[in-house]
């Protein structure tokens, strides 16, 4: 019998959620009179929001109104009433399951990593083992409901209200409809993934200098994000443009499509690139297995990852480094330049 009432859920990060948005399409496609709702955390909101292929946004701020039990108890409630008879827990969370269970939708599916006993279609999980990348991962869950997708395209929807505050910023920062934007990412989630700042640096100012590029700094307004755009700023010779944690994901969406090149560590930002069709150096250190880019690394045509072995292969300690992210460090500038080159976009 065809699901009428579908709810998707995924609370972790911004790029986990863009790889989950060929399975809304898919899903949708597959159930085309269906009322199709995402959950997602805050930050995530405007990754889809906006989706086509989407009949609601539900937002599950974990630690912010919803941090209490009881509190979640009474998010829980309000979703019973929505009358979901089928859950899709992309991540499993125990909040996520607990959540599910509570909202009393029939059929709950997801990884059996948490709380298992809690769903009613357990998947085992493999995600740790990294043998495929996380857009399929996520499509193998759509499996239990005999669905199989047609298109593996990203989205990240752009208004037209970002793109025109995007425009005014650009415009009024001296930067023309014509010049040539690279955007730089230099903040990630963790240490094990965040190539030396002063590198981003002087990588920038190589740019502007032999190619005419238009820098421009993107990042979120945590401390590692701050921090990060904070460094590339002290060791910057030229002028460049500074957004970090001045964006939110509509508006970094537009200034990626806007962009000719996003240069960045493994991070969300290399997901929304790829999902407005802008191409991407992603540099990446981690060989754990589950981590690398095989998993993680960026999906378009044009894509280069920028990832070296130094001999951790099976033994990669990620964020736990005990040799002081060697891998990272083994990319140079001139690397970088070789693939931004390759690509022959400059």
């Amino acid at each position: 019998m065809e699901s009428k009432r579908v709810l998707l859920i995924r609370t972790d990060r911004l790029g986990d959620v863009v790889l989950t948005t060929p399975a809304i399409k898919a899903i949708r496609d597959a159930y085309p009179d269906a009322y199709i709702a995402m959950m997602v955390r805050p930050y995530a909101e405007l990754a889809v929001k906006g989706n086509p292929y989407l009949d609601e946004v539900i937002v599950y701020d974990k630690y912010g109104k919803h941090r209490s039990i009881a509190a979640t108890i009474r998010f829980a409630t309000e979703l019973r009433k929505k009358g979901f008879d089928t859950a899709v827990i992309f991540h499993p969370t125990n909040r996520a399951h607990i959540i599910s269970y509570l909202a009393g939708i029939p059929r709950r599916i997801g990884y059996d990593g948490r709380l298992p006993f809690l769903l009613t279609d357990r998947i085992r999980s493999t995600k740790h083992e990294g043998i495929k990348h996380e857009l399929d991962y996520n499509l193998d869950m759509l499996k239990s409901l005999d669905i199989e997708a047609k298109d593996k395209s990203l989205y990240v929807p752009v208004s037209d209200e970002a793109r025109k505050h995007v425009d005014d910023l650009l415009v009024g920062s001296g930067i023309n409809p014509d010049d040539r934007v690279v955007a730089i990412h230099p903040g990630a989630s963790c240490p094990s993934k965040i190539w030396p700042s002063e590198r981003f640096a002087k990588l920038a100012d190589k740019l502007i200098e032999n190619y005419g590029a238009k820098v421009v700094v993107v990042g979120g307004s945590d401390k590692r994000g701050t921090f990060c755009a904070d460094i590339v700023r002290k060791f910057m010779l030229k002028e460049a443009l500074f957004l970090s944690g001045k964006l939110d994901i509509s508006q970094l969406a537009a200034l990626l499509k806007r962009s000719v090149l996003l240069i960045s560590n493994d991070s969300g930002p290399v997901h929304v690139a790829v999902a407005v069709g802008t191409p991407v150096v992603s540099i990446f250190g981690r060989r754990q297995p589950g981590l690398s880019p095989l998993r993680w690394g960026p999906l378009g045509p044009k894509d280069i990852v920028l990832h070296k072995d130094v001999g951790c292969a099976g033994i990669c300690l990620a964020h736990e480094c005990r040799r002081e992210f060697d891998c990272l460090k083994a990319i140079s500038i001139d690397d970088a330049l070789t693939a931004i080159r390759s690509l022959g976009i400059l």
